[in-house]
Order: structure tokens, then C-alpha cells, then sequence
């Protein structure tokens, strides 16, 4: 029987990569006969870079940018492909919130600046097309510190210009009127096609603000603020109806912003990986599918891997099942058409320490208790 193990990082965690391990190895202990088939993926935050740079036989580079607080400091690694005409991306490689304490979490004071930086670099380097991926990001800026940081002229309410090294965070985002564009900024002779890692708008009770907002230190507080600011930003900036794209309230609004003032296309980023991992044509050749991540929520149903794993193993007629760190109970997962989904340990025992072995063990449970006995041998 051959198995196809495609999971996502398990967040602050394990990377991709070490799930997929996990999991095959445990796999590997409950049957040696198994012929299992490991594919990492990533959804456009945190591995993407990983992903495509070993899919497409790239290679990586690394540049020193702004970190997520504007003091901060940081070496953030982006990929370009085999092509040597196309380079991989990540937000949260420079603006990620897996670089910040917990206590250092807060909207309010984080900035994309470095990730912006970061698209610069990949300019620098002679692309000619940049994939974007924007997931796990530490903001909710609606991308003002990446157009700062490219060179696009950003208009306070007092009419100044403000200085690009002097990068903007979300608390400034009621101060901006306007972000000009088209003025011969590197960044815009470039393709980019930004690899969303969520599929939400902009605005309202599904956008940046009211779902990713606590992710990202706010407050209860601090919602309706944020919101208000955001809604007063794309009004003001002539760009409301593109609050409207799915993916355009991705990491913080960057997925408007790079719309809005950049042209560029919004894209499932676990879409893009499928497509670069060639994932259909090994579901094709697989008996049984394994995904997983770290938590089963809300987020889950708007674009993350586990959703679009689960729909093109659907598609392609093979059971699949998730191993995952939680499952939020008041969330309906149902719509994810899983054949199974597991936590890889009763809470409150699941240990970061102790994941891999968690994770192994719980792949082996899956085999023995569920997949096996409903398969029974001719």
C-alpha cells in the first residue's frame, strides 16, 4: 500500500519536514511493508521557500533586513528557482511572528518594512518574478512598511513624505492618506504572484483584523481599532473594492496591499506548492493520504494546507486523514471532507519537546486502530 504523506508545519514547532518524518516513521514501525511517499508542504507562510526552491531545483540566498519591530535586525532566507528568473518569498521570513517573544506580540508595533526589504533584495538579484508568500505573518498593516520599504512615496495627513528609513507600524496606519504608485519603484517592473495562505477579505467579521487579529497579540480592545483603521485606509486610498478579494485580508492586509499598489495577482498559496510538488499526480499513485498541522480551527476552512489537501485527495477518490496538535470543538471541520482527523495526544499532554515521538506514535495509532482494520487484506 503506498501512502502519501503531505503535511504542514506544526507552528513554533516542527517544520514540515520533520512532520513528514514523524509521521513515516511511525508509519514505518506500525507495517515495514508500507511503501510511504513523504511531500512537505507549506500553504504560503513558514516552508514555502523550502518547498519550491527543492521542487524546482533552486537554490537559496540570504539578506540582512528589519525584523517585525523596527529595531529588530534580522537574516531572512528566499530562494530562487532553477529558472534563475523566478524567486521565492516569505513575509514571515523578515516580518514573521514566529520571531517575536509572546510578550512582544502586538499589532500596534510590528511592521512588514522587512519584508519588503526582502522583495528589494530579490529585485536586486535580476528576478523577473517573485512568488509571495504571506502566511504567519507578526502584522496587521495593511502592508504599508512593504510599499515604504520598495520605494512607493507614502503621503502622511499632514501631506509629508515620510522618510523610507524610518519604517511605519500598524499603530500608523490612521496616519497614511495615500501610498503613490507607478513611479518607476524596482519592485513594480516585477511579476508577483502572491501565494495566500488564507482566502479572507480585508473587512468584517471573516477579515485581518477580526480573525487574525488575537493571533497576533491584539487585544479585544484593540479589534474594533484596527478595524476602523484598516476600513479608514482603503477608503482613503481609493482602494475599497479590492478589501474585497479573497486573500486580500492575508498577513495583516498585505494581500490587499500588494493589489492594491503593486498589481499583483492573490493566489492560494497551497495551490501553488500542490502545483510545484506535482501533489495530483502522487495522489494518483497513492492508496491512502496524510496531512496535518498543528491546529484544526477556523483558519483551516479559509485555504490552509489541510483544506486543500483534503480537497484534491477528494478529487482524486483517496481517503485522507489529518494528525494535528488540536481540534477546536466549537468549529464544524466537516466541510474539510477528511476521512479521519486525530490529535496526536489527549490535551492537555501534547509536548513541544516531546512532538516528534507524539507524532509518530499517533501515525502508528491512525495505521493500526482505523486505517488497517477498514482495509482488510483479499
Amino acid at each position: 500500500m503506498r501512502i502519501l504523506v503531505v503535511p504542514d508545519k506544526f507552528k513554533d514547532c516542527l517544520t514540515a519536514a520533520q512532520v513528514a518524518a514523524a509521521i513515516a516513521g511511525g508509519l514505518r514501525q506500525a507495517d515495514p511493508s508500507l511503501d510511504i511517499d513523504p511531500c512537505p508542504m507549506a500553504d504560503g507562510g513558514e516552508g514555502t521557500v523550502d518547498a519550491l526552491v527543492s521542487a524546482a531545483a533552486g537554490h537559496f540566498q540570504t539578506a540582512r533586513v528589519t525584523g517585525p519591530l523596527p529595531e529588530m535586525k534580522v537574516n531572512a532566507r528566499y530562494g530562487i528557482l532553477g529558472d534563475k528568473k523566478t524567486a521565492v518569498v516569505e513575509l514571515a521570513a523578515a516580518s514573521g511572528l514566529a520571531l517575536l517573544n509572546p510578550e512582544d506580540r502586538n499589532p500596534l508595533n510590528t511592521t512588514t518594512f522587512g519584508a519588503g526589504e526582502l522583495l528589494m533584495a530579490a529585485a536586486a538579484r535580476g528576478a523577473e518574478e517573485i512568488i509571495f508568500g504571506i502566511g504567519g505573518s507578526a502584522t496587521v498593516d495593511a502592508g504599508i512598511g512593504i510599499a515604504q520599504a520598495c520605494g512607493l512615496p507614502v503621503i502622511l495627513q499632514d501631506g509629508q513624505i515620510l522618510s523610507p528609513t524610518e519604517p511605519l507600524v500598524g499603530a500608523n496606519l490612521d496616519d497614511v492618506v495615500l501610498i503613490k504608485h507607478g513611479r518607476g519603484s524596482p519592485i513594480e517592473k516585477i511579476k508577483i504572484l502572491v501565494a495566500c495562505d488564507v482566502s479572507n477579505p480585508l473587512l468584517g467579521p471573516n477579515g485581518a483584523a477580526a480573525v487574525y487579529g488575537p493571533q497576533k497579540g491584539a487585544s479585544p480592545q484593540q479589534i474594533p481599532l484596527i478595524e476602523s483603521a484598516l476600513a479608514r485606509f482603503a477608503r482613503r486610498t481609493g482602494k475599497l473594492p479590492i478589501a474585497d478579494l479573497p486573500g486580500a485580508g492575508a498577513a495583516g492586509g498585505v494581500g490587499f496591499a500588494m493589489a492594491a499598489f503593486f498589481g499583483a495577482s492573490l493566489h492560494s498559496g497551497a495551490q501553488i506548492v500542490m502545483d510545484a510538488v506535482k501533489l495530483r499526480d502522487r495522489l494518483n499513485r497513492a492508496d491512502i493520504c496524510i496531512t496535518g498541522e498543528g491546529r484544526l480551527d477556523a483558519s483551516s476552512l479559509s485555504g490552509k494546507t489541510v483544506a486543500a489537501i483534503a480537497a484534491a485527495a477528494a478529487q482524486a477518490a483517496v481517503p485522507c486523514y489529518a494528525l494535528v496538535g488540536s481540534i477546536d470543538r466549537n468549529v464544524d471541520i466537516s466541510p474539510l471532507a477528511l476521512a479521519g482527523a486525530l490529535t496526536i495526544a489527549p490535551d492537555p499532554n501534547f509536548s513541544i519537546a516531546r512532538a516528534e515521538n507524539q507524532i509518530a506514535q499517533a501515525a502508528q495509532r491512525l495505521w493500526r486502530n482505523i486505517v488497517a482494520p477498514a482495509d482488510p487484506p483479499l
